[in-house]
C-alpha cells in the first residue's frame, strides 16, 4: 500500500534561500522530525547526489539511501530513497510568496514485505510524523529567516 503525505508551510524566509537550504538534504537533521542523521555520500547537490539518512520511526532507527532524481533550479527537486522495506519519493516545491516562500513537501511511501502487509496500520503514525515535520520545518525556516 502506498501512502502519500503532503504538507505546506509559509515562511518569512526568501524563496531562494529556502530552496538552497532544503536542497542540501543534510539539513534534514534540522527540519525533519524523523531524521536522526543525514550525510552526503556523493555529488554536488544536483541530480545524482546521494545521501544516507538515518530516521527514527516507531522507536526504531532505519537507514534509507536517497538520490536526487530531478532538479528544477530554484523551484523544485525530487529525491528518492529506500531500503528493503520502503521506498520514499519526496517532492519539494518552493515558490515565492510576498517577501517569503511557500514550501510544499510531498512524500510518497510504498512499503514491501511484512511492512507492506501492515502498512494500513501505519497511517496514523505516518500522519503524526508528517504533522510534527510540518511544525518543525516552519520553526526551522522562520528561525533561519530571523537570523538572515
Amino acid at each position: 500500500m502506498a501512502h502519500t503525505l503532503r504538507r505546506t508551510v509559509v515562511t518569512r524566509w526568501d524563496a531562494d534561500s529556502v530552496f538552497a537550504y532544503l536542497l542540501d538534504f543534510e539539513h534534514a537533521e534540522e527540519w525533519d522530525a524523523g531524521t536522526v542523521r543525514c550525510e552526503r555520500l556523493a555529488g554536488d547537490g544536483g541530480v545524482g547526489t546521494r545521501y544516507r539518512n538515518v530516521s527514527k520511526f516507531l522507536g526504531r532507527e532505519t537507514t534509507l539511501d536517497y538520490e536526487v532524481e530531478k532538479l528544477v533550479p530554484g523551484s523544485q527537486f525530487v529525491i528518492t530513497g529506500g531500503n528493503k522495506t520502503v521506498v520514499s519519493k519526496d517532492t519539494v516545491t518552493v515558490t515565492s510568496r510576498g517577501n517569503g516562500a511557500e514550501v510544499e513537501y510531498r512524500a510518497e511511501m510504498t512499503f514491501s514485505g511484512v511492512a507492506g502487509v501492515i502498512s494500513p496500520l501505519l497511517t496514523p503514525f505516518l500522519t503524526k510524523l508528517a504533522d510534527d515535520t510540518e511544525a518543525q520545518l516552519l520553526r526551522t525556516l522562520d528561525s533561519k529567516a530571523a537570523g538572515a
